[in-house]
C-alpha cells in the first residue's frame, strides 16, 4: 500500500478548499506523505492566508480536518492534516 504519484482524493479535497479560502491561491501547496498507518497531509500557505485557513477559534481548520479524515476513510486511510506557513515570496 504505497502512495502513488497521483493526487489522492484526500489531497485533492484539501487543495481545492484551501485554494478557495486563500487570497493567494497560487501559494497553496498540499503535500501528502505516508508514516506507517497514518497519512500526513501538510497544507502550506502564505502567512497572510493562515488566519483564513485556521478560521475563528480554529473552526475552519477543524472542518478541513474532518473532511480530510472522511475522504481518507473512504480510501482506508487514517489522515492527519497540518497547516504550515510558507515564507513570503513578494
Amino acid at each position: 500500500m504505497s502512495g502513488g504519484d497521483s493526487a489522492t482524493g484526500v489531497r485533492a479535497v484539501v487543495e481545492v478548499l484551501a485554494r478557495a479560502l486563500a487570497d493567494r491561491p497560487a501559494d497553496v501547496r498540499v503535500v501528502e506523505t505516508q508514516h506507517g498507518k497514518t497519512t500526513l497531509v501538510e497544507l502550506y500557505c502564505a502567512p497572510l492566508d493562515a488566519g483564513k485557513i485556521l478560521g475563528r477559534q480554529g473552526r475552519t481548520v477543524a472542518a478541513l480536518r474532518t473532511l480530510a479524515a472522511s475522504a481518507g476513510e473512504r480510501e482506508g486511510k487514517t489522515v492527519t492534516l497540518e497547516v504550515r506557513n510558507t515564507p513570503y515570496k513578494g
